[in-house]
Order: C-alpha cells, then structure tokens, then sequence
C-alpha cells in the first residue's frame, strides 16, 4: 500500500478537489492512505479566529468564522449534490464545536485555544472530499485522525503517543484497506487522552503521512504539491529556483533543519527508520518526474538557499561579566523546553550568547522574562535567516553580499546570515 499527501494548495477550490479526484483515479488498483490539509488559506484565517477569541474579541471572532463557514458550505454546495445533505450535517457538526468554545471566555493558555480551534480545518477540507470521492462512485472512507493519533498536551507541538498510534492504526486503518477502501484523513492533527485536540508543528501534515507510512509499512508516500518538484528555493522568494530530481535522506533532513518548508521537519525520520522512499510530485500536472528522496549519496548539487524572514535576535549578556559556562546552557535550555521555543540560530561568545527564533510573540516574552534573572536581555525583531548550503560566490554575492548582517556563520557546507 502506498500514502498520499494533498496540501492545501491541492484543495483551496473545487476545481482543484475535482483535480485531486481525477489524479486518485489514475491509480484505481493501489492500496491508498490519503492524508489531506486545511483547504488554501483557511488555517491562517482559522489562526485569526482563535487570536480575536483570546483577545476577547468574540463578536469579531465569530464573523471572521462565519466567513470560513460560507467558504467550505459553498465549496461543499458546488462540488456535491446526492451527498450533499450528509456532508452538510458533518461540517455543521465541526462549526458547532468551534462555535460552542467562541462563545466562551478563555481561561486557559493560547496555544491550547489555538489547537482547537485551526484543527477544524483539515477536518472540513477532507470531509468535502471524502464526499467529492464517494459522488465520482470512488470507494473511501473518512477517519477522524483524532481517533487515531493519540499525542501529549503540549499544545501546537504535540508528541506522538507511538504505541498507542500503532495500535489504532493495526486495528482502525488496516481493516479498511483490506476492504478495498481508501482513508481519507487529516494532517496535522492528533487528541490527548481527554480528546482535546493538538497540532503537531506548522506544515505538520507532511509528518502525519510519513508516521502513516511508517506504521503501515507502506511501500512509498508521496506528497502531491504546487511545484514541479523540491527546488533549489522557495520559487515565490526566488523565481530562477531549480529543480532538484533526487535527494538523499541526509541532504533533505539538513534542509528541513534550516528551514526549507518543502518538507516538514520531522518527516524524514519515520521514512528513513523503514527505507521507505518519499516522492514530491505536482498535483497540477502528474506526469512530471519530480524528485525522489531515498537511501543514496547526492553530488553536484546546486546552491540551495533557505530564507527564514520574520526572525527575532535575542542577545544574552552574563549579568556579573562571567564566562558563559555548562551551567548557562543547561538553564538556558532548560527554558527552551519549559516555552517550547526552538533556536534557529545560535552563537557562542565569552560572555554572551545569541539566539534567533521565529517570531512567537507569547513564547518569547516568557522565555526572556526567565532570562532576564540571570542575563541582560537585548531583542531585535524584524530579521531575516538566510542559510546557503553548497555555496559558490555568486551565490553569496546575489543572497547576501549586500546585507547588513548582524550574525554570520560559515562552514565547508553551509553559510548562515542573519541580517535585516
């Protein structure tokens, strides 16, 4: 059997939900998990739901809801006619659950209201096309993956729960699959113990397939994306980016660590522990190569440039003049785990140390705070990370030669700016 990944550029009209639909059927003998994210740009608008609700700015919360509402109702109206009722009643099941907690006060910390309420999203998008599917006479059946993925409650970078995970999977999925059904499931999202919902990480769906492909065995996953295949650069950012065919595990983990969003993270793991292979394709035209990621030495590889914009400097000075010592590092990192913040950057000086983070406003301000008893504390918001690796001249001259750069790091492989 095989796993599919749909973003939500894939899924952000109907148009493009019948072009998902027509790809699936290119493939009607495979054995298929299909792993789907939050249509378009609902996540982002879903995140300024949750942010008027915490600002107790319910009225406004629930207009900017009620949009997305109308977005998903209509895209369902247009798609769907003999399985419209039933698909009607299950999306109106989901608004009733983010509705019911709007209408509330919050009480307890954003990250928690945040995972409430953005997890809906993929929630919506694959119930419109699991019924989009079952309209075009496609077998399928829709899991919640709440009821599969069990994680911890550290909320917006939840854990997976692994043998838990593995047995629902055994127990849940598999079964459908020996029925000659395809899963449509969601990304991005698990449930604690209380079945309270979580997120694993931003672009987390990629991860969610990668655990599917692990915990089934699956043969491949690919991930199905607006792009001929991973590229040198982000084509938005940098319009001459170029195509990349073959990558290795190695080559593509180091990516994600610096930043590249082409692939989530923690997604490679899980491939790499079962040598399953990872495919990046188009969904806008199938019958392009794309890129294969495997077990095998890479050579000849072009610059690849991964840009981070939004980033926050924070510098951290010994209070007494003191060395920066063990004990520094361990507290400092200490606080990382405590906030949940994650360095991008790190810089180690005698007495000092540097940081950048991406730009979580809440995290930062308590992880200074903590600092603050033991270090001078000097914020600069409004950067940029830009990360080089294989880098030539040219590549250094055109990404970064004219910045003001504030840090820079060098090694064989890499070069890292972080500038304004």
């Amino acid at each position: 059997m095989k796993v599919y990944k749909f973003g939500g550029a894939s899924v952000n009209s109907a148009e493009r939900v019948s072009n998902i639909a027509a790809i699936l059927e290119r493939f009607p003998d495979e054995d298929l998990v299909i792993v789907i994210s939050a249509m378009g740009k609902t996540t982002n608008a879903l995140e300024k739901v949750v942010q008027a609700y915490y600002n107790n700015e319910k009225e406004q919360a629930l207009q900017l809801f009620e949009e997305i509402k109308k977005q998903h109702i209509t895209t369902a109206k247009y798609l769907l006619v003999t399985h419209y009722l039933a698909c009607e009643a299950r999306l109106k099941d989901f608004f009733t659950e983010v509705e019911w907690m709007l209408h509330d006060h919050p009480v307890r910390e954003f990250d928690y209201y945040y995972d409430q309420v953005v997890s809906i999203g993929e929630l919506l998008s694959t119930c419109i096309v699991s019924a989009y599917l079952s309209e075009r006479g496609i077998a399928n059946e829709w899991i919640d993956v709440r009821d599969i993925f069990r994680t911890d409650d550290n909320f917006r970078d939840a854990n997976i729960n692994w043998d838990y995970t593995q047995l629902q999977i055994d127990t849940k999925i598999a079964p459908i699959l020996q029925s000659k059904k395809w899963v449509i499931t969601q990304g991005f999202i698990g449930a604690t113990d209380e079945n309270e919902s979580t997120t694993l990480g931003r672009e987390g769906s990629d991860y969610s397939a990668a655990l599917f492909a692990n915990m089934l065995n699956a043969e491949s996953l690919t991930i199905w994306k607006d792009v001929e295949s991973v590229m040198s650069a982000d084509p938005k950012k940098i319009p001459d980016a170029v195509p990349i065919h073959e990558l290795s595990y190695n080559e593509v983990i180091e990516m994600a660590y610096y930043g590249a969003q082409v692939i989530h993270p923690k997604t490679i793991k899980p491939l790499q522990n079962r040598n399953i292979p990872l495919y990046v394709k188009c969904f806008l035209d199938a019958d392009l190569p794309g890129t294969v990621i495997r077990d095998h030495m890479n050579k000849d590889l072009p610059p690849i440039i991964v840009i981070k914009e939004n980033q926050v400097m924070m510098e951290l000075k010994t209070k007494d003049f003191s060395f920066v010592g063990d004990a520094h590092a361990y507290q400092l990192y200490q606080w990382f785990n405590e906030h949940s913040l994650r360095p991008t950057l790190t810089q180690n000086g005698a007495i000092s140390l540097i940081f950048a983070f991406d730009n979580w406003e809440e995290k930062i301000s308590r992880f200074s705070s903590a600092a603050a008893e033991v270090f001078d504390v000097h914020i600069t918001p409004g950067l940029t990370l830009t990360t080089i690796r294989h880098y030539n001249q040219a590549a250094l001259d055109r990404y970064i030669g004219n910045k003001e750069i504030l840090v820079r790091q060098q090694t064989l492989k890499n070069v890292r700016a972080l500038h304004r």
